[in-house]
């Protein structure tokens, strides 16, 4: 039998533990620190979380010993929402947006989702896996270890398909614990130009049931806005959802307020992301029935525009609010937690502790999996990073820069960088 793994010295262990719910108001600002703290990790799990000295006292004879040196310690990241399956690039989106393009321009010009649909559907399966598996290392890089992955640019029952098998494929590597979302209704596809009802019938009454039964997704989204996909789209796609057994995230309120927060609590989604134009009613009724608001503030910047979600009226009102990159090639080609984080604080107004929070604790509870990670304590999946800083805070300050970082996942490592004894 295998010894345990210690993990030893970490100057600061940055524990998140807490009750086994979302966090909110002030429970979103205890990270639960452990100042030269350790922990025993057997059989993936943590099982004993204290001080470094109560860890050494219980060292045996066959336990692999790993020393952070002083490095903080924290749980991986969880990024709630990316599209990181995709071929080709968007460049000349970026030089388009540069000249004052707007979004919808771009796309009328065949940039856009549609642009990254065609290269796409022209990648084999193989292939579309080596660039994944690129970008999902860049990610752990960053210290995420979980993350929700959705497919969206295929735009056909085959390719749509072809996606979430190389999501699911990916997370058999174990580089990344991956939760897969089917997202067909992301954009209307050319051939369907002035069918959208055809297409929408399709990808629920062909695709969707295949992508269940294959157990393929574990979510299925939809982008409900002007150009897209309209309320009734939506409350279709919940229906069919729910019947096969899939939960429900969105996509609303990202160019303008459309009523989006409100039409995601009266389906029951789990979560409503983007958010930008939200309205304090919506805010409101989000809150009242229980959704969670997934922000993403890397695709605010990387579109150019300024108007960000308001966490702050968010946490008062006491949702549980998320942060998550939305890692895609067009407008937050960003795979950068800490640098999402860090936006997170300066321009939407949320403190280090309530970043750290939202994309750890309360993005594990918005995917299903908030009793297996999101934090340091026993009995959950041992998924932690050893960062090279002496305070937390300083992966969020200094977000830029690469930190070195030794990535964990179920107790096993990914990268190494920390001596072993």
């Amino acid at each position: 039998m295998l010894g345990r793994l210690a993990v030893v010295n970490a100057g600061e262990l940055v524990t998140l533990r807490g009750p086994q719910v979302p966090r909110t108001r002030e429970a979103m600002r205890e990270v639960g620190i452990v100042a030269s703290g350790g922990f025993f990790v057997e059989d993936g799990v943590f099982t004993f979380v204290a001080t470094s000295n109560e860890v050494e006292d219980r060292i045996e004879p066959g336990d692999t010993v790993v020393d952070a040196g002083g490095r903080v310690v924290m749980p991986g990241f969880v990024d709630a929402h990316t599209h990181l399956v995709f071929a080709g690039d968007r460049f000349r989106d970026f030089e388009w947006r540069a000249l004052g393009k707007s979004y919808a321009e771009i796309a009328q010009e065949g940039g856009g989702i549609r642009s990254t649909m065609r290269a796409t559907r022209l990648t084999g399966e193989d292939e579309l896996l080596a660039l994944a598996r690129k970008r999902s290392r860049w990610m752990m890089r960053c210290g995420t270890t979980t993350a929700e992955v959705k497919s969206g640019y295929g735009l056909t029952k085959a390719d749509e398909m072809k996606m979430l098998r190389v999501i699911r494929s990916l997370g058999e590597e174990a580089a990344i614990n991956m939760v897969p979302t089917f997202l067909g209704l992301h954009a209307l596809p050319p051939e369907f130009e002035g069918d959208r009802s055809g297409y929408v019938e399709m990808m629920l009454d062909e695709a969707l049931p295949q992508v269940a039964a294959e157990n393929l997704a574990h979510w299925a989204d939809i982008f409900v806005e002007e150009g897209y996909f309209s309320p009734d789209d939506a409350e279709r796609l919940a229906e069919r959802a729910k019947n096969l057994g899939l939960g429900l995230r969105m996509h609303v309120d990202q160019m303008q307020d459309s009523g989006g927060a409100a039409l995601a609590a009266r389906l029951g989604a789990a979560t409503a992301d983007h958010l930008e134009f939200t309205s304090e009613s919506g805010i409101a009724a989000l809150a009242e029935a229980g959704v969670v608001p997934v922000l993403l503030p890397g695709s605010v910047l990387g579109l150019g525009k300024n108007r960000y979600p308001n966490a702050r009226a968010m946490i008062e009102a006491g949702l549980p609010v998320v942060v998550a990159t939305d890692f895609n090639p067009g407008s937050s080609p960003c795979p950068s937690l800490p640098t999402t984080l860090s936006l997170a604080c300066t321009m939407m107004g949320m403190t280090p502790e309530e970043a750290l929070t939202s994309a750890t604790v309360n993005a594990a509870h918005s995917l299903g999996l908030g009793h297996e990670v999101g934090s340091i304590e026993e009995g959950k999946r041992a998924d932690f990073v050893i960062h090279d800083a002496e305070d937390w805070r300083e992966t969020l300050v200094y977000s830029g820069r690469e930190t070195p970082s030794d990535a964990y996942i179920d107790g096993r490592e990914i990268t190494r960088r920390c001596s072993t004894r």
